[in-house]
């Protein structure tokens, strides 16, 4: 590793430390994934990973809010489109896209979720849910007022579903072993999904 490297910024250390974890989570189980690991994988002392983060905790919550910030905001492109069916379809496949770039990141959100703990990581990925939800809910609640989308869906239930088609969607690659399997069945299965919520012609 260059000396340039060795020495870089705290903002862009600690950006740099993120990114590691999202790397290494797409090869190991998350769970796993030590400081002394992140160091090594950057070619760090555990002690100058620390001078960034005071603990795994508060890098794991730093790296679910980089997962936000990116995802968030590449949904966002879409949200304005004049056609919020078409607005949602581009949201899915920007959603599913986002994640075979970086595979790593739905195995740690799935293992924040299920730890009992409730640790900042954990909330960080509450709140980027919640907000991706009411996203989704504003752009249905459009789509009825525009005649797109069915008077009678329920948008919340509706935004649910959507996020719970995706994450369906990721947990059938990971069983397989294939990530690629997500962009192969993504448009399939988001045909079904506005065939639910659009109405009739």
């Amino acid at each position: 590793m260059s000396s340039q490297r060795k020495h870089l910024p705290a903002d862009e250390r600690r950006a740099a430390t993120v990114e590691a974890v999202v790397k290494l989570a797409a090869e190991q189980n998350p769970s796993e994934i030590t400081t002394l690991a992140i160091a090594k994988h950057m070619g760090l002392t555990q002690g100058a990973l620390f001078r960034h983060f005071p603990s795994k905790d508060a890098l794991f919550e730093a790296v679910m809010e980089w997962v936000a910030k990116r995802l968030l905001g590449r949904i966002d492109q879409y949200a304005s489109s004049a056609s919020p069916l078409a607005a949602l379809e581009k949201m899915f496949m920007a959603h599913v896209e986002f994640v075979c770039e970086h595979p790593g990141v739905p195995r740690m959100l799935f293992g924040e979720l299920q730890r009992a703990a409730d640790t900042p990581a954990k909330r960080a990925v509450q709140i980027m849910i919640r907000r991706y939800s009411e996203r989704l809910a504003t752009l249905l609640e459009r789509g009825k007022a525009l005649g797109e989308v069915a008077a009678e869906v329920d948008a919340s239930a509706a935004a649910t579903l959507f996020i719970g088609t995706i994450q369906g969607l990721v947990m059938q690659s990971l069983l397989a072993g294939s990530v690629e399997r997500i962009r192969a069945e993504a448009p399939g299965a988001f045909a079904i999904y506005r065939r639910g919520v659009r109405s009739a012609p």
